[in-house]
């Protein structure tokens, strides 16, 4: 094989890489490819200023402008390009709080490489929720803020760790005030953005904005068609399965049933002025999240699964509650409003930072600590949902 001209050794691609370094210099600029050939013409400069103009100009008339640095905590000079909104929105993706998404659970706990994590549920539902603002002519970026951002609060082993960590906090543990109101608040969000990732979840109340509201339909539509699509590729389900109103309405795969979902929205909404789906479809996406509650989340194995999850959470807020020292500052500084000092073994501040810190473990970490700081018996960690 040494003769093959495509199989380069470690040192000629090093030193190609190398090369690269400094880039290629070309009068006043410096290019990243020395044949480039690529232009832009005659390039204007869409400041933040001229973009706002343009968003007033071009919205809906109930959509949510951007303005200046927007309505933030603590008040900052704007972004000379970026709106206020998508500044948020780089925020989140930038903040170790959503890169832990990738480590948490959606339905399966350790999800093999095909199942979706809260992290890709999280960039389907701004992936619908764009489809939809797009249609409507609401504002694209303050949507994907709130997408990217609304299960930022979650903790591990998916929602059996609101069931785990309720106890712990007067009026229980919800990962969407959660995530706005602790995991969020350092990154100073605007008021818009943490509005829509509070009030995402149905049972809480209706976002402020028309774009809040389709970030809460985004966000069921998602997780209704993947979480069935994961559970079909488990082997734990069928499409042959799926209610008749689903099948007929929507179709038997996750493309068909989204695109369905996503024009139920537009056409309603067109046709009625407020966020929301034509009732035939609605019904359908109804059952479609009865069924998925029948067959997958309330299966007797997610029980066992949910009942693992909450005894090792547990477990883990009164060790790190009766030993605050050993939570992470920065933690400790977010749980308790930036008195990190305050936390003394067993009070209701430290329980408070236990809880801040198990909340932000990803599930491999979570069982890590089990095993490491309380000798959690491996057999009683969770394992996975298989069929």
């Amino acid at each position: 094989m040494d003769d093959l001209p495509f199989l380069d050794s470690s040192e000629d691609r090093a030193d190609r890489w190398a090369a690269t370094m400094a880039g290629h210099g070309v009068d006043d600029i410096v290019l990243a490819h020395a044949d480039s050939a690529a232009k832009v013409g005659n390039a204007t400069v869409r400041v933040r200023e001229l973009r706002e103009e343009q968003e007033a100009a071009n919205l809906a008339s109930e959509a949510t402008l951007a303005f200046g640095a927007g309505d933030r905590a603590t008040e900052e000079e704007p972004d000379p390009f970026r709106t206020c909104f998508e500044r948020d929105r780089d925020r989140i993706l930038h903040d170790s709080s959503f890169r832990r998404l990738a480590g948490k659970t959606q339905v399966f706990v350790f999800p093999d490489d095909h199942q979706r994590t809260r992290m890709t549920h999280a960039l389907e539902v701004t992936q619908v929720a764009r489809s939809v603002a797009e249609a409507l002519s609401l504002n694209v970026a303050l949507v994907e803020a709130m997408s990217i951002g609304h299960d930022c609060g979650h903790g591990p082993g998916g929602h059996a760790s609101e069931d785990a960590l309720s106890p712990y906090l007067d009026g229980g543990f919800d990962h969407a005030p959660w995530g706005a109101d602790v995991t969020l608040q350092p990154l100073n969000l605007c008021a818009e953005t943490l509005d829509g990732i509070r009030n995402h979840s149905w049972s809480l109340p209706a976002p402020r904005t028309p774009e809040g509201e389709v970030v809460s339909w985004a966000d069921r539509i998602a997780y209704v068609c993947h979480d069935f699509e994961d559970a079909v590729a488990a082997g734990i389900l069928t499409t042959e399965m799926l209610p008749k109103i689903v099948a007929e309405r929507c179709g038997r795969d996750r493309s068909s049933q989204l695109g369905t979902f996503v024009r139920a929205m537009v056409t309603a909404t067109v046709a009625t002025g407020r966020i929301g789906m034509t009732p035939d479809i609605a019904d359908a996406l109804a059952e479609f999240r009865r069924f998925n509650y029948e067959h997958v989340y309330l299966r007797p194995a997610s029980q066992h699964q949910a009942g693992a999850v909450v005894s090792l959470l547990r477990a883990l807020v009164e060790h790190y509650a009766d030993r605050p020292h050993s939570i992470p500052p920065q933690t400790l500084a977010v749980a308790l409003g930036g008195e990190a000092d305050t936390a003394d073994a067993g009070s209701s501040e430290a329980l408070r930072a236990a809880v801040a810190y198990v909340a932000g473990m990803t599930d491999r970490f979570a069982c890590e600590q089990g095993l490491t700081k309380l000798s959690w018996d491996p057999a009683k960690l969770p394992q996975g949902i298989g069929v």
